[in-house]
C-alpha cells in the first residue's frame, strides 16, 4: 500500500483529497522550482511542459499523468497560500 498525503482543493474550501505521498512530493518540488516569484507568473500549459523535467522518471514515466499531477499541486498550493493566480484570464501562476 502506498503512503498517502491530505490535499486541499482552492475551490472546495474545507474538503481534502488523500493523494499519493510520493508524487505530491516529486510534483511538488518540481512546480516550485518553475514557478517564477514575480508578475506576470506562468502559463499552466508552460508549467506542465517545465515540469517534466524535473520530474523522477520512476514515479511520471514519460511524463504521463504530469497535468493531472500539476494541477492537484496547483489547487493545493493555491489553497495553502504559497502560489496564487493571477485576477483574470488566462490563468497565470506565481509564487506567493
Amino acid at each position: 500500500m502506498t503512503d498517502k498525503i491530505e490535499v486541499q482543493n482552492v475551490g472546495q474550501p474545507g474538503k481534502t483529497y488523500r493523494v499519493d505521498a510520493a508524487k505530491y512530493a516529486d510534483m511538488r518540488a518540481a512546480v516550485l522550482a518553475v514557478t517564477p516569484s514575480d508578475a506576470p507568473g506562468i502559463a499552466v500549459a508552460d508549467l506542465i511542459a517545465g515540469v517534466k523535467p524535473h520530474l523522477s522518471p520512476t514515479l511520471f514515466p514519460g511524463g504521463e499523468t504530469a497535468g493531472w499531477w500539476v494541477k492537484c499541486v496547483q489547487l493545493d498550493l493555491e489553497a495553502k497560500g504559497i502560489l496564487k493566480r493571477t485576477p483574470k484570464p488566462p490563468v497565470r501562476l506565481s509564487r506567493a
